[in-house]
């Protein structure tokens, strides 16, 4: 399992807490150091059964600067949408884990991250 991180944020800290207390094996990926490429985010947002723009974190300064509320949230603007994730990874909304049974959430919550660690 790999759960993409940011340091700062208070929900990935309390994923990992809960990961660790559950003896968890899982792989840390700092997603704005070590940047997902589109390819990688259009294989995670199949894993999700998400589009790009549900994972997108809209109140971001990035995300206010590219105008992201007003694109079209279409099949035809959802390369816009993984290009602007790739290019500015902070828009990425976190943490994503992947389970070891293909699947993926986002773990905002304990229940979510408790669903992952059931996949495995």
């Amino acid at each position: 399992m790999e759960i993409w991180i940011n340091p700062a944020c208070s929900k990935c800290r309390s994923a990992l807490t809960l990961l660790d207390a559950e003896g968890a094996d899982y792989t840390v990926r700092r997603y704005l150091e070590d940047v997902p490429t589109e390819d990688e985010i259009r294989a995670v947002l199949g894993r999700l059964g998400l589009e790009p723009w549900d994972i997108t974190r809209t109140q971001e300064p990035a995300a206010k600067e590219l105008g992201l509320k007003a694109w079209a949230r279409d099949d035809a603007s959802r390369d816009r949408w993984i290009s602007a994730l790739a290019q500015h990874p902070k828009l990425i909304q976190r943490p994503i884990i992947t389970a070891d049974d293909g699947t993926a959430v986002v773990g905002r919550t304990e229940g979510a991250v408790r669903d992952a660690l059931g996949r495995g």
